[in-house]
C-alpha cells in the first residue's frame, strides 16, 4: 500500500470517528437531558467528556492535518472551491466544538455534584444545555457538508 493510499485510508477513518464519535456523544447526551434522571445525566456527560478527549480530540486534530497532506499530494490546491469550503466548513464546525466542550465538562460537573449530592440540578444546567445544543446543530450540519464535499468534489466554475 502506498503512503498516500494509507493515509487517505487513516483520514476516512478518523472523519468517520470525528463525526461518528460526536453524533453518538450527542444522541446520548441530547435524550440523557431530558430523562429527567439526573444520576444518567451525570454519567452520560462524564462519558461524553471522556469520548471528545480519547476519541474525538484526535481525530479532530489528525483531519486538518491528513487532509492538508492529502491535498498536496494529490496535487489540489487548498484554494478549490470545494476544498477551500470544506475547510472553511471545518473551521465552522471547530469553532463551535470548541465551547461544546467548555459546556460538556461543566455539565458533567454540574450533573455529578448534584447527583452526588441527591439534588436537583442548577438552573444553569439548563442554559448550558440549550447553548451545547444550539452549538452542536450548525457543527453537525457543517460536518456533512464536508463529507459531501470530500466524495462529491464538485466542479464549480
Amino acid at each position: 500500500m502506498s503512503t498516500y493510499l494509507l493515509v487517505k485510508w487513516l483520514h476516512v477513518l478518523s472523519s468517520v470517528v470525528l463525526v461518528g464519535t460526536g453524533f453518538g456523544s450527542a444522541f446520548y447526551m441530547f435524550f440523557g437531558n431530558r430523562s429527567g434522571s439526573v444520576a444518567a445525566q451525570a454519567v452520560i456527560s462524564r462519558l461524553v467528556v471522556r469520548a471528545d478527549w480519547w476519541f474525538t480530540t484526535p481525530a479532530a486534530i489528525f483531519q486538518p492535518l491528513s487532509g492538508v497532506w492529502l491535498a498536496h499530494a494529490a496535487g489540489w490546491p487548498l484554494s478549490t472551491p470545494w476544498l477551500a469550503l470544506s475547510i472553511l466548513l471545518y473551521v465552522l464546525a471547530g469553532a463551535c466544538w470548541l465551547p461544546v466542550v467548555w459546556l460538556q465538562v461543566r455539565m458533567a460537573r454540574m450533573a455529578y455534584a448534584a447527583a452526588r449530592d441527591g439534588v436537583a440540578l442548577p438552573p444553569e444546567f439548563q442554559r448550558y444545555r440549550r447553548w451545547w445544543e444550539g452549538l452542536g446543530y450548525p457543527a453537525f450540519v457543517a460536518m456533512l457538508v464536508v463529507f459531501y464535499l470530500m466524495v462529491a468534489k464538485p466542479a464549480w466554475s
